[in-house]
C-alpha cells in the first residue's frame, strides 16, 4: 500500500477510535423511554455497556435484553425511582456489583406533561394559571431533582475514580420560550387552549444550569459534563400541529427518532475530551430564528 494511503487509513482509525466505547459502563435515566432506547442503541453500538434505570423495571428489563440481542453487548434494566436518593444508590451498587465501573451517566428521565385540556375546572390543566403545585412538583421532582441525586451519587463516583461523563438531556426549549400558537385549537375558547407547560421549560432551562456548576465543580476530577439540546421528534402527532412546527424550523421538519444518537455517542466518548460545560442545540436551526 502507497505510503499516503497508509497514513490515511492510520488517520481514520485513529479518529474512528475515539468513537469507541468499548467496555465502557453507560447508566441511562428514563431508560425503557422513547429516546432513552434510541440512546442506549447508540451506546450499544459502539461496543458501551448499558445499564437502563427506569421506574417500570420489567420494561427496562426487557429493552436490556433487547439490546443485548441486537447489539452483542451487556445490558442490564434496573428499576429505579430517579427521585429517591436510596433508590439511585441501589441501582449505583447493582451497577458496580455486575461491571465494577460507571463511566457515563445521560441524565434523560423526565415525566413529559402533555399538552392538553381536560382538568376537572374545564380549563386547560396545562395553562399557568390552572396548574396545580402537585402537577409542578411532580414534573420537577422527575425531571430537575432526579438528575440532581443521580449526578451527586452517580457522577460522585465517577468524581472519586477521577473520570466520567455526565449528559443531560435538556431540549431546545432550554433557550427559546415556546410558542403557544403552535398548539390552538380554533374549537376552544382562550382559557381552555392547551399550551406546554411551564415546568418542562423550567426544568430544561434548569439542567442547562446544573451542567453548567457541575462541570467546572468536577473539572479537576475529570469528570466532564455537557446538556444536549434536541428539538421535537416526530411520533406520529397530528398533522396541523406538525405543520404550525415546521414553519418554525429553518429544515422545515421535525427529527427523526434516531437523529440524535450521533450527538450522543460524540458527547459520551473521547471524541468530545476537550468539551465540557456547554449545551449542544440541535434543533434544524429552530433557535435561530
Amino acid at each position: 500500500m502507497p505510503r499516503l494511503a497508509q497514513q490515511q487509513q492510520d488517520n481514520t482509525k485513529r479518529v474512528l477510535k475515539l468513537f469507541d466505547l468499548t467496555g465502557r459502563v453507560a447508566l441511562i435515566t428514563g431508560g425503557a423511554g422513547l429516546l432513552g432506547v434510541q440512546h442506549a442503541e447508540a451506546i450499544a453500538e459502539v461496543g458501551g455497556i448499558v445499564v437502563l434505570l427506569d421506574i417500570d423495571g420489567k420494561k427496562a428489563a426487557a429493552r436490556a435484553k433487547a439490546l443485548s440481542a441486537s447489539f452483542g453487548v451487556e445490558a442490564l434494566g434496573v428499576e429505579t425511582d430517579v427521585t429517591q436518593t436510596r433508590a439511585v444508590e441501589d441501582a449505583l451498587r447493582t451497577t458496580l456489583s455486575a461491571f465494577g465501573r460507571v463511566d457515563i451517566l445521560i441524565n434523560n428521565a423526565a415525566h413529559n406533561p402533555t399538552v392538553g385540556t381536560g382538568d376537572s375546572s374545564g380549563g386547560s390543566w396545562t395553562q399557568l394559571e390552572t396548574l396545580s403545585l402537585e402537577v409542578w412538583e411532580r414534573d420537577i421532582a422527575v425531571g430537575l431533582t432526579g438528575a440532581f441525586l443521580c449526578s451527586q451519587v452517580i457522577g460522585g463516583e465517577m468524581a472519586r475514580r477521577g473520570k466520567g461523563v455526565i449528559l443531560s438531556i435538556a431540549s431546545d426549549l432550554s433557550v427559546i420560550a415556546p410558542d403557544q400558537r403552535i398548539y390552538r385549537s380554533d374549537t376552544m375558547s382562550a382559557d381552555e387552549q392547551p399550551v406546554k407547560p411551564v415546568t418542562y421549560s423550567v426544568i430544561k432551562t434548569g439542567l442547562v444550569g446544573l451542567t453548567r456548576y457541575l462541570a467546572t465543580y468536577w473539572a479537576e476530577r475529570n469528570v466532564r459534563v455537557n446538556a444536549l439540546s434536541p428539538g421535537g421528534v416526530y411520533d406520529r402527532q397530528p398533522s396541523d400541529f406538525v405543520a404550525r412546527l415546521t414553519q418554525l424550523i429553518p429544515l422545515r421538519r421535525m427529527a427523526t427518532l434516531n437523529e440524535y444518537q450521533g450527538a450522543i455517542v460524540f458527547l459520551c466518548s473521547d471524541a468530545s475530551s476537550y468539551m465540557t460545560g456547554q449545551n449542544v442545540v440541535i434543533d434544524g436551526g429552530r433557535s435561530v430564528w
